[in-house]
C-alpha cells in the first residue's frame, strides 16, 4: 500500500508539474516557488522509491511538508489576487460579494491545494516508514534492544 500511494504522489507531481508549465506559471519569482518545490519532490520521490534509507524518507517527509506550505501560500496568494482584480473592476465590492467574486475569480483560488493534497498524501507516505525504524526488525528475533 504505501508503495502505491508513493506512486500516486509521483504521478501527481508529474501532472501538477505539466499544468504549471503549459499554463505559462512563470511570470516572478513567486510563480517558480511550487515549480521548484514539485522538482524537488519528483527528485526525493524517486529517491525514497528506489533507496528508502532513512535520509531519503526524511527529506522527502521535509519536502512534503513545503508542498503543504506552498499549497496554503499559493491559496493566499491567488485569493488575493482576485480579490485586487475584482476590486479594479468594481471598487464597491464588500463583504460576502467580494469574497465569492474573488473565490470564483480569474484565478483558480482553490488550485494551489493541489499541491498540499499532494504534500499530506506524501507525508502519508512516510508515516512511521519502515526505513526510519531505530532497530529493524530481524526475522525470528522478537526480543526488545536492550535485550539483546
Amino acid at each position: 500500500m504505501r508503495r502505491l500511494v508513493l506512486l500516486l504522489v509521483l504521478l501527481g507531481i508529474v501532472g501538477l508539474a505539466l499544468e504549471l508549465v503549459f499554463l505559462e506559471h512563470t511570470e516572478d519569482f513567486l510563480q517558480w516557488i511550487p515549480l521548484a518545490a514539485l522538482a524537488a519532490g519528483l527528485a526525493s520521490g524517486a529517491v525514497a522509491a528506489l533507496r528508502p534509507s532513512p535520509l531519503a524518507v526524511r527529506v522527502f517527509r521535509t519536502i512534503m511538508g513545503l508542498f503543504v506550505a506552498a499549497g496554503l501560500l499559493g491559496l493566499y496568494l491567488h485569493y488575493l489576487s482576485n480579490v485586487e482584480f475584482e476590486l479594479e473592476s468594481d471598487p464597491a465590492l464588500r463583504g460576502v460579494d467580494l469574497v465569492w467574486r474573488s473565490l470564483t475569480g480569474a484565478t483558480p483560488a482553490l488550485a494551489p491545494g493541489a499541491l498540499a493534497q499532494l504534500g499530506l498524501l506524501g507525508l502519508l507516505y512516510a508515516y512511521r516508514h519502515p526505513a526510519l525504524r531505530r532497530f529493524p526488525a530481524t526475522s525470528g528475533d522478537t526480543s526488545l534492544p536492550e535485550e539483546r
